[in-house]
């Protein structure tokens, strides 16, 4: 018994011991090694995974990307007329929304359409931009608004790019009020 339990704790103090030695700059063997390191594939390169052979696919018909809010008014005069007749602001008019819609006016509008709306912006003032409407001097709407700021008129062209879905509404929100005020 006493050359067992020896032998035991010599193998075991053996074991550590080795198990101490050996390059540590090196990885030591790994168990089904394409679980560890992925086969990359640069984005337009070849494929053999897929039936066209590319690396990169097209999205599946009727899906949406991350964070997009599709707009069904086409970049028309038709579907500014649509839009204007028929799209309605989702958001509560409350002191938030009308508060980062001042922001974000102040930021995007105010330069080409003044601090009150009456189209006399500093950009109007230097003569850079000529014919900037008048807010009470257009029939326009929430919908119309909308549309504006998302594609562009004449010559103000698209924020779509700059700005959410919610900051577009907010803007909106924001114009009309604007709007109430120039016909007071």
């Amino acid at each position: 018994m006493k050359n067992i339990l020896k032998i035991t704790i010599a193998l075991v103090f053996l074991m550590t011991l080795s198990s101490c030695w050996g390059d540590k700059t090196k990885p030591n063997y790994q168990y089904m090694p394409d679980m560890y390191k992925s086969v990359g594939y640069e984005t337009y390169s070849q494929n053999p995974n897929y039936a066209n052979g590319m690396t990169s696919q097209t999205p599946v018909d009727g899906t949406i990307a991350r964070g997009h809010v599709p707009y069904d008014y086409e970049n028309t005069n038709e579907g500014y007329e649509a839009a204007k007749l028929n799209l309605k602001n989702p958001l509560e008019v409350n002191e938030a929304n009308l508060a980062n819609g001042k922001k974000m006016y102040d930021i995007y509008c105010i330069s080409c359409h003044g601090s009150a709306g009456a189209g006399d912006g500093e950009l109007v003032k230097r003569d850079k931009f000529l014919g900037v409407p008048n807010y009470k001097d257009r029939e326009i709407t929430e919908g119309s608004i909308y549309h504006v700021i998302m594609y562009g008129r004449n010559m103000m062209g698209s924020h779509a790019s700059q700005l959410t879905a919610k900051e577009r509404w907010q803007i909106t929100m924001y114009v009309q009020q604007l709007r109430t005020e120039l016909l007071q």
